[in-house]
């Protein structure tokens, strides 16, 4: 009797997951990943928890982290609860392997001189259009909050140059939203389009954040290689990682976004839970304790959140016959 390979599963899942409306992503090709490993075992019998275990903290994945480990083997759950169909012998990984991914780690918060700096040795990239491309794409980030797949994605379409509005199409919760940028950052990204466009001329569908070396000139940015040049530039930047991750990360920059926009409100005396619905919305976030969750998780905003309750604690005086 034949055995159907765990790649031909694989593709199989993936194809009803897309019919079903589930546009392609990581879990797709991690998946494809897993398949491939798996098949080139030579397995025998049902799928079991220690051929994941190893596939997820396998050395070629580049991490060490068990939090890193535990986020794949959850990325294999609806596949293996699906596989089941087929192969009712197939055990599905829950928390007890590496632990459970629920909590979400403090980010690293960055300051103003640190993202200024950041911008400036992006800047410094060879040859001239990659250092513009990385300075207009690291500050993009700081001051709209967009996640890096939704600033790599935008195309010259989602970009009105007149009035600074992105077009955010088919985000991380499959919603497209409208995104005004300030006055500062419209200038900005007007003339690196300048410079682009003299380098790489191209149509509405051109990519806005585009490559510039060899057989990437003109593509679309991809997020290793912007993973790999903002190490490169935070290692040569000497910085103190201040939050609970191994590094500073490149998303952290969404996150300084946000928290600068919440001490900005309140510095400026404006009602800050009356704002959040519209913070939500802007950056993207499916509900709004989303962003509520900034105010009990960093460090900058949790006295902000201790200071929304002093007013209804008020001490008691109790005297002891």
């Amino acid at each position: 009797m034949s055995v159907t390979t765990m790649q031909a599963y694989a593709r199989q899942y993936i194809e009803e997951r897309h019919r079903l409306g589930f546009a392609p992503s990581a879990v797709d090709r991690a998946l494809r990943h897993f398949a491939a490993y798996v098949d080139d075992l030579g397995r025998e019998g049902p799928l079991c928890i220690e051929v994941m275990a190893t596939w997820a903290c396998h050395p070629i994945h580049g991490s060490r982290d068990p939090k890193t480990w535990a986020r794949r083997l959850k990325g294999l759950r609806p596949f293996t609860r699906w596989l089941r169909q087929f192969e009712p012998g197939t055990e599905v990984p829950d928390d007890s392997i590496f632990g459970s991914i629920d909590q979400r780690l403090t980010p690293h918060i960055y300051t103003e001189q640190e993202i200024a700096d950041l911008v400036a040795a992006a800047r410094q990239l060879q040859p001239p259009l990659r250092g513009a491309t990385y300075a207009t794409l690291f500050g993009l980030l700081a001051c709209t909050g967009l996640r890096v797949s939704e600033a790599l994605h935008l195309r010259n379409a989602d970009v009105d140059l007149k009035v600074g509005v992105l077009r955010i199409r088919q985000t991380k919760f499959a919603k497209s939203r409208q995104t005004p940028i300030h006055p500062t950052t419209l200038a900005a990204l007007r003339r690196y389009v300048l410079l682009r466009d003299r380098v790489v001329p191209g149509s509405e569908d051109t990519p806005l954040l585009v490559g510039s070396r060899g057989q990437r000139q003109g593509c679309e940015l991809s997020r290793r290689q912007v993973d790999r040049i903002f190490q490169r530039l935070r290692e040569q930047l000497s910085w103190v990682n201040r939050g609970a991750h191994a590094t500073a990360r490149v998303h952290d920059l969404r996150h300084s976004f946000v928290v600068a926009r919440i001490l900005r409100w309140q510095a400026q005396g404006v009602d800050i839970d009356q704002q959040m619905l519209a913070l939500t919305t802007y950056v993207g976030h499916a509900h709004a304790s989303e962003t509520y969750w900034y105010l009990s998780a960093v460090p900058e905003l949790m006295a902000l959140a201790s200071a929304q309750f002093e007013p209804l604690w008020t001490p008691v005086e109790v005297t002891h016959a």
